[in-house]
């Protein structure tokens, strides 16, 4: 027998016995996977998402027609006005000692409501995102949001599921130049009495557009990334009731009353009420002039210096009914195919969390040839973007502007 064969035989088994250690890891994950998706069917996943949105509500409908055709899964919105309502109703399970069969299954989230459950130890306490299969088609390292939730870790406690970023939109046939700062603004309010609101706190976009005005006038933004603290809290948010006194007597009614959210902020611009609309949607103006709900005239515009930016996501409470259901539908909806459709101005418009370089080349040409809307501004344009605040901040600040303006300032 040759020898230098035999060596060279057994080196081939070695290199082949390495090869398959690890390969193992990834095999037991499809294996552990397939054994959820058998588990997940026949289940029902509670999906709480807010509901203020027809699109949004008609593309969940869409995915649940899909879960229940491939995997027999049950998916049913309950439509929320406030996430925070469905966060409270975890709490109260936990207190009343509902360990299992809780009424939430999936829940989108971010922001503080993400922090309460974290803090409250409500959610599923196995890190399951990283886990599904679809995660490989996201990049951390490009886009770090996906495992930072308004500057909290999200330890693999929630599944990434779209981009957001604030964005005004205006008639261009009755606005030449939108005001683009939070001074020119002020001024633009002040001299065009009834003809700018924002939605109403607790709304996430209504207090989105405080943090923003609240980012562009303080004088030091530092605090804002770190939890708030009392002390400081006076000092840090003055020029933002500033700004706000000088302009809410002559805000949209006075600023006795203001939109419900940004859906109905649209209408006004639609209706003619109001000059400018904001939404935490790049395409949220293209989507509505394709639907008809917006002139064709509707431009978007970000403010100078940029807007705030964030990730939104699908978390699973730790008392979920139907936990292996919640993830198989988690993954659906980050797989390239809801993410391209969801992304698509003319279903939704959401940007997507994927990378492109980590998508086959027949998803990534899906996406490239998405339609970007006529308002829909370039990847440069938005590429101006402003961290969101640390999650203490919106209660701290939602909690002061009920104080001084709920009952109309």
């Amino acid at each position: 027998m040759n020898p230098f064969r035999t060596r060279h035989h057994i080196m081939r088994m070695v290199m082949s016995l390495m090869m398959m250690m690890l390969a193992s890891p990834t095999l037991a994950d499809d294996q552990d996977f397939s054994t959820i998706l058998e588990t997940a069917r026949g289940q029902t996943v509670y999906f709480n998402a807010w509901g203020g949105d027809d699109k949004i509500n008609d593309y969940i409908a869409w995915a649940a027609d899909e879960m229940a055709q491939r995997h027999g899964i049950t998916l049913k919105h309950v439509k929320l006005a406030n996430t925070g309502a469905a966060v409270s109703r975890i709490l109260a399970e936990r207190a009343a000692g509902r360990s299992t069969g809780g009424s939430v299954d999936l829940l989108w989230v971010n922001g503080e409501n993400f922090a309460a459950l974290k803090r409250n130890d409500l959610l599923r306490s196995a890190p399951w995102a990283e886990s599904l299969p679809s995660w490989r088609f996201t990049d951390a390292d490009a886009l770090p949001a996906i495992r930072l939730d308004f500057a909290v870790p999200t330890d693999g406690l929630e599944s990434p599921w779209g981009r957001a970023q604030l964005v005004f939109a205006y008639d261009s046939n009755n606005l030449a130049s939108p005001p683009r700062t939070a001074d020119n603004l002020a001024a633009y309010i002040i001299s065009t009495p009834g003809r700018f609101t924002y939605p109403q706190p607790p709304d996430f976009v209504g207090l989105s557009f405080l943090k923003q005005i609240l980012i562009e006038t303080a004088v030091d933004t530092a605090p804002l990334y770190d939890p708030v603290q009392p002390a400081l809290f006076d000092k840090m948010t003055a020029p933002l009731w500033r700004w706000l006194d000088s302009v809410t007597p002559h805000l949209w009614r006075g600023g006795r009353a203001y939109p419900a959210n940004y859906p109905m902020q649209r209408q006004l611009l639609a209706d003619g009420e109001v000059d400018i609309a904001i939404a935490f949607n790049p395409a949220d103006a293209s989507s509505a002039i394709e639907r008809g709900e917006l002139p064709a005239s509707v431009r978007s515009y970000i403010h100078a210096g940029g807007t705030i930016a964030n990730v939104h996501f699908l978390a699973i409470p730790f008392n979920a009914n139907a936990p292996e259901a919640a993830q198989i539908v988690a993954n659906f909806l980050l797989s390239p195919e809801a993410q391209l459709r969801k992304a698509d101005p003319r279903i939704w418009g959401d940007p997507t969390v994927l990378a492109m370089h980590r998508l086959s080349e027949q998803d990534k040409a899906g996406f490239d040839a998405l339609p970007r809307g006529v308002a829909t501004l370039s990847e440069a344009d938005l590429a101006r973007t402003l961290a969101e605040p640390h999650p203490s901040w919106m209660k701290a600040i939602e909690t002061e502007w009920r104080r001084r303006y709920a009952s109309g300032g």
